[in-house]
């Protein structure tokens, strides 16, 4: 995964997922120049280096290019969480902490999260259906 975006890769990367659709560097400078002054040549030179890093795709549209996303913001998020997790010493406790961190909306995001990735065979546990031990526990079965 390549590194975590600067804060003003992150501005424009904010920007082009926003949009959802290719973008100039004009209206991204636009954009910005609301919140900063900045400086076309700037913007350009960020646009280019995402372009080099594989985070935006580019096509050319007379002298200039449009830029479009390589992949989601939400997509972004999970590769560098699972880049920090996979990094930690003790994922468990990496794991922990960062649930403690969560709100309450975080934590039932979390759930329904963990709901979909498993499937509707997960949604009772089978120790309350039968009163015994659960066949596909994480000892057996691969670890669910």
């Amino acid at each position: 995964m390549p590194r975590p975006l600067g804060e003003l890769e992150d501005a424009v990367m904010t920007r082009v997922w926003k949009w959802n659709r290719p973008v100039t560097v004009r209206e991204v400078l636009e954009d910005l120049q609301r919140e900063r002054s900045i400086a076309y040549t700037t913007v350009m030179t960020v646009l280019d280096n995402l372009h080099q890093k594989g985070w935006v795709r580019r096509e050319a549209e007379g002298r200039a290019y449009r830029y479009e996303a390589v992949s989601t913001r939400a997509a972004y998020a999970a590769a560098l969480m699972n880049d920090a997790w996979a990094q930690s010493d003790n994922p468990a406790a990496a794991l922990v902490a960062f649930f403690g961190m969560m709100s309450d909306e975080q934590r039932q995001a979390l759930r329904d999260a963990v709901r979909i990735v498993q499937g509707p065979e997960t949604s009772e546990p089978a120790t309350a259906a039968t009163g015994g031990e659960n066949p596909g526990s994480a000892t057996e079965g691969g670890g669910r």
